[in-house]
């Protein structure tokens, strides 16, 4: 595998030459805040199919069987916005391009929330409305000269609502924002877009306590060199000499290319959402990395890492907003195979993979994968029966031997944290005995393990965890003591 470099950064999209817009922009003042966003995972909400479910079994599907707690969606559709009430998801609204236009114009931004908004809150959470969608990629120069006036005049129109505590106003970026990104610490916005657009924009975010939203695409940007790198998994990594920090993942890269570019214009303490990034499950043939595995395993790590609190190397101990494109693979969406087959679920709500966004009683629906809740009364503390692959071969997650007691607790409160099914390790559990931190611990790991896919790196654990294909249950019974006359490990 060859060692990844900054040169296997993504193309970025090119923009169109900066043209000062006529008449020049006027920017309101506001008073300055920071923006404080949650480390949450959400999902894009995209309808561009017909075989999709209704919007109201979709939100139930989403409130009873998956851990996702937010949504964003492409538009303001009515049906889709009322389908969410009272099920406390959070929702984000679209503003399409073309009425960007419209919306500069404070009459018209009130009647948009008159009709679009104010009927369905707060019985519907909607925490944010986006003004278009990578606009400064469209090259449209009315779009782009009406951006921020109209993302002005629709915090105005929220104010005078009283909802502008509530909702926030921002707008997503493709990173062909970006006229270098490599290495990441000369990330710089392009020029005429950065004074003139880009700018104020990130003004008026700071002044509204709202984030800073961009779309990065590692997958757009591997090719087989850097498939790891782009894939979380280990590798090599990259150093940034200018910085002397190490990139072992190209998200990291992505996103400090754009906290760079921010800080060149002075705005490091506004926070960055990642609106829209995800991998395809099935493509093109001869497409590197297109199958529901590596689609797995990017969705899966991209999880972790952004919600883990590490940041990345100029932005540590940070956790990321992030949706994750998408809920539904989309068979109407036009261009190669890939993109009909971003979706986490198909359309009949059954997952293509698992990331471990799944609900104990809705995991059983992944064949192969049994559900911890589904385990027999004595099933074994090493945690739910193991998938079973075609070829037959078996494979646990267990604690290393010299993993502490205080990280095989971490471990616990990890896995039983993203609602997975801890209940036989608890007082009176089936699994409860022994009552050892490791032996809890082997329960917990093992299920996140079988939960996710088995992938190998899915039982790191912070290099606590080994995968075997010993049975523990069987190793156990030769080791323990024996209790009723049978081992005392679950």
């Amino acid at each position: 595998m060859a060692t990844p470099s900054f040169s296997h950064f993504p193309h970025l999209r090119p923009l169109p030459p900066w043209i000062p817009p006529s008449p020049p922009l006027f920017f309101l003042h506001l008073s300055s805040s920071k923006c404080m966003v949650e480390g949450n995972i959400g999902v894009n909400y995209g309808t561009v199919a017909n075989d999709l479910p209704p919007p109201s079994e979709v939100a139930r599907f989403l409130l009873e069987s998956t851990t996702i707690n937010r949504v964003r969606m492409f538009d303001a559709d009515p049906e889709m916005i009322q389908a969410f009430a009272h099920t406390g998801i959070a929702v984000t609204v679209t503003v399409p391009n073309e009425l960007i236009p419209r919306l500069t114009k404070l009459s018209f931004a009130q009647q948009w929330l008159k009709t679009n908004i104010q009927p369905y809150v707060p019985a519907t959470n909607v925490i944010r409305i986006l003004v278009g969608n990578e606009v400064l990629s469209t090259a449209n120069k009315l779009l782009i000269a009406g951006l921020v006036p109209a993302m002005q005049t629709l915090h105005t129109a929220l104010t005078a609502a009283s909802l502008d505590r509530r909702i926030k106003v921002s707008t997503p970026h493709s990173l062909g924002i970006l006229s270098t990104s490599s290495p990441p610490s000369t990330g710089k916005f392009r020029q005429g877009y950065d004074v003139h657009v880009i700018k104020p924009l990130l003004s008026f975010l700071r002044a509204t306590d709202s984030p800073f939203m961009v779309n990065p695409y590692p997958f757009f940007g591997c090719s087989a060199e850097t498939l790891d790198y782009a894939l979380f998994r280990p590798n090599s990594g990259v150093f940034d000499e200018n910085t002397q920090r190490m990139y072992t993942n190209m998200m990291d890269a992505q996103l400090d290319a754009v906290f760079s570019a921010m800080k060149i214009l002075g705005f490091t303490d506004i926070e960055i959402v990642i609106a829209e990034t995800g991998w395809p499950s099935d493509g093109d043939e001869g497409q590197i990395g297109v199958d529901a595995g590596s689609a797995a395993e990017y969705n899966g790590n991209l999880r972790k890492h952004v919600t883990s609190g590490a940041g990345t190397p100029l932005m540590p101990n940070r956790t990321f907003e992030t949706y994750i494109f998408a809920l539904f693979n989309e068979n109407l969406k036009p261009g190669p195979v890939c993109e009909r087959n971003f979706g986490l679920f198909r359309p009949d709500m059954t997952p293509v993979y698992d990331i471990g966004i799944l609900r104990p009683t809705a995991r059983a629906s992944i064949p192969w994968n049994p559900s911890p809740a589904d385990a027999p009364a004595d099933a074994p503390a090493g945690g739910p029966a193991p998938q079973q692959r075609p070829n037959g071969q078996e494979k646990w997650c267990v604690p290393k031997s010299e993993a502490s007691s205080g990280s095989l607790q971490n471990n616990i409160d990890y896995v039983c944290g993203l609602g997975l099914d801890c209940e036989p390790i608890q007082e009176g559990g089936a699994c409860f005995t022994p009552d050892t931190v490791r032996a809890h611990a082997a329960y917990a790991m093992n299920a996140y393990f079988q939960a996710t896919g088995m992938n190998e790196s899915d039982c790191d654990f912070e290099q606590t965890g080994a995968v075997t294909d010993v049975d523990p249950t069987m190793e156990s019974a030769n080791t323990r003591d024996y209790e009723d006359g049978r081992a005392t490990f679950g």
